[in-house]
């Protein structure tokens, strides 16, 4: 036999994963806190919880993030989505660039149709290369800058785009150097002459 629901550890469950989410959760994770299909439909009416998107919610005390649709396609991606290219280039503000689409990289394995809304780029990055974020997870600006190097971003676009990475104290010369080394063909090519152009202009 089932034992009662304790409403205040349901609670409690449902805030553990608001708290690290930016104040979002998804109809599965309420479900696994103790909050069945009902019980959500009634938190909804009542006003206590907002629905954000379809399984997305957000608790109605919690303040909107200036980054809340990156915490939803994170949401929607089960945590396997890492804010990467352009949108973690607009995150870490070493661009004036808003992208028309979210970028996020995936496992290769990911299998989840994507939104128009995004751009999926599959590779598995290594947990030296993410930062952790308020609901969220981005690349590091120096993965960051690999990435836009590796997707041809405009030549003027990457050369302030490093520039403002090293004055901002996000990047060392050095870290640059060493990852143009790594690169090969094109890509690397394009951080060099970057790099050297952000060097001219500092």
């Amino acid at each position: 036999m089932m034992g009662r629901r304790d409403p205040q550890e349901a609670r409690r469950r449902l805030y553990e994963y608001a708290v690290a989410q930016g104040g979002y959760f998804t109809a599965a994770q309420a479900r696994i806190a103790g909050y069945p299909k009902q019980l959500q439909y009634y938190h909804v009416r009542r006003g206590n919880w907002v629905r954000e998107d379809r399984g997305i919610f957000r608790l109605w005390e919690w303040p909107r993030s200036s980054h809340e649709d990156l915490i939803r396609w994170t949401l929607w991606s089960r945590g396997a989505a890492v804010v990467s290219h352009q949108s973690a280039m607009a995150v870490h503000e070493i661009s004036d660039l808003m992208p028309a689409k979210i970028h996020l990289t995936v496992p290769p394995e990911f299998r989840k149709t994507p939104s128009p809304a995004m751009v999926l780029h599959r590779d598995r990055l290594a947990p030296h290369e993410i930062e952790q974020r308020d609901g969220f997870r981005v690349t590091t600006p120096l993965r960051t800058l690999i990435d836009a190097a590796r997707v041809d971003v405009d030549p003027e676009r990457l050369s302030a785009a490093v520039r403002d990475a090293v004055l901002k104290g996000l990047v060392a010369d050095r870290h640059i150097e060493a990852a143009i080394d790594t690169l090969q063909g094109a890509a690397a090519e394009r951080l060099y002459q970057a790099l050297t152009l952000a060097r001219k202009a500092a």
